[in-house]
């Protein structure tokens, strides 16, 4: 890890709120896991499968839970939550390459535009009429604001983002690279020999503090706007339709596809490559794992899950053949009960 910041095992203790074991000048430069970490760096302990690691570990401190604190031979920071404090800590250490301050020349803006104090915009970015944005926002290189979008103060849209018209971020909303956000959604009507447009008339709201990853795609609304509720985190590749509702704190896993319409509540998890059919809702606090295909409306919080695990190829190939036996052996059975309640 390149050295960018240091700090005392005490001044982490600090900062993260966390109880010190050990010797409070030790000097921390990066964040390593257990297995790899050398000296000067500090590793956490959230996952008991890597315990084995945590004996070994060239680590100067790690950031576990007290019930690993005696197998610990090195300075150790505390927490009833280590993957969270992990988390946190990783913002003391973190590079993020900033645009260079003011706008650059080889930008276009608008002039009826609106740039808050400490905008920046980086080179070829585009900004159209209309366009307000908030204090201390970043605009990366090559990015593209439709007419009448709203930004609000500090966020950050990566290179080569795209907000077409009339999209709506709130406060804190990170937008990585290759995203389009407010593109048409899927809409046409069929009148028996070719599809008709439907043209897409609402927008897209984004809430404050959400992350976006890089090549996801967020529709705008057919009639109403495509909402993203705060907090809410998705990671790359996740197509969202137009009319999606998301709400507030929920997470979608890369390369998750919801169809319009789709509701999802709050506290929600979409597992890497789920989906989900249009015009349904997914109730609060609900689980859907990866690779799940959800079909119907789901109204209570749970774990979720279809399809079928791995397998060898040789024996799925088995399983697949009685698969498409299932219904005539459901007929077999059947009649063979009817059979034996006749006879009895």
């Amino acid at each position: 890890m390149t050295l960018k910041k240091s700090y005392t095992l005490g001044e982490l203790s600090s900062v993260l709120e966390l109880e010190l074991q050990g010797n409070a000048d030790t000097e921390i430069f990066g964040i390593g896991t257990l297995k790899n970490a050398v000296a000067g760096e500090i590793s956490f302990l959230s996952n008991i499968a890597y315990i084995d690691q945590l004996v070994d570990t060239s680590a100067s401190a790690v950031i576990l839970s007290p019930k690993f604190s005696k197998s610990c031979k090195v300075g150790r920071l505390i927490s009833a939550a280590p993957y969270v404090a992990f988390a946190k800590a990783t913002a003391l250490f973190a590079f993020t390459p900033k645009v260079q301050a003011g706008i650059s020349e080889s930008a276009t803006v608008d002039s009826s535009a609106k740039l808050g104090a400490g905008v920046k915009v980086g080179a070829n970015a585009v900004i159209e009429s209309g366009v307000s944005i908030g204090a201390n926002s970043s605009i990366g290189a090559n990015s593209y604001i439709g007419q009448d979008s709203v930004i609000g103060a500090d966020c950050v849209i990566s290179p080569n983002v795209t907000l077409y018209h009339k999209v709506t971020l709130g406060d804190k909303v990170t937008i990585h690279s290759a995203s389009v956000i407010g593109a048409d959604g899927f809409g046409f009507a069929f009148d028996g020999k070719k599809s008709i447009k439907i043209h897409q008339l609402g927008g897209v709201i984004i809430g404050n503090n959400v992350d976006i990853g890089a090549g996801t795609t967020i529709d705008r609304g057919a009639l109403e706007d495509t909402i993203i509720g705060d907090g809410v985190k998705i990671d790359n590749q996740v197509q969202i339709g137009h009319n999606c509702i998301i709400g507030d704190h929920t997470i979608i896993c890369g390369c998750a596809a919801l169809a319009g319409s789709v509701t999802i509540g709050k506290y929600c998890i979409m597992g890497g490559g789920s989906g989900a059919v249009g015009h349904i809702s997914i109730a609060d606090k609900t689980q859907v794992s990866a690779m799940s295909l959800v079909s119907k409306s789901i109204t209570e919080a749970a774990m979720y899950s279809s399809g079928t695990g791995h397998m060898k190829t040789t024996d799925w190939k088995r399983a697949i053949v009685r698969f498409q036996q299932l219904d005539s052996i459901a007929k077999r059975v059947k009649q063979l009960e009817q059979n034996s309640i006749e006879k009895s």
